[in-house]
């Protein structure tokens, strides 16, 4: 689900303030690019805390919030599926059955079970990282 929230931009001796006002947090970063990334970033790693959590994710507004003079205002865009994908690399152990002819063939050929299955699991699910 792709979801686009406003931030405002408040300009800082060490770059910028990002506040995210539809979920009530904030990051920063050095430079104007650095800080739309850690937007991303806080509002991505927000939501699948939520989502953990059983909570839902706010919906994002769709006007640009208030803010103060000199302070920028963007929207960032987060698919929070892709997002977890690729930040939850978490492994898991998982029992498999073979035939033991094939797991010595495997072994004999150096292999490693756990990434060729991986692998093969990407290519089958058309997982894109």
């Amino acid at each position: 689900m792709i979801k686009a929230y406003p931030v405002i931009l408040t300009p800082d001796t060490g770059g910028y303030v990002v506040t995210v006002p539809d979920l009530e947090i904030n990051t920063q970063g050095d430079t104007l690019a650095d800080a739309l990334y850690m937007a991303r970033d806080a509002i991505g790693a927000w939501g699948i805390c939520q989502q953990d959590a059983g909570r839902a994710i706010a919906e994002p507004s769709a006007t640009e919030p208030p803010h103060e003079a000199g302070e920028l205002v963007s929207w960032v865009d987060i698919d929070f599926d892709k997002y977890r994908r690729a930040s939850d690399m978490t492994s898991e152990r998982t029992n498999i059955t073979l035939p033991r002819y094939l797991k010595n063939l495997a072994n004999d050929a150096g292999l490693n079970l756990s990434q060729e299955l991986q692998a093969h699991l990407k290519e089958v699910l058309h997982v894109t990282e």
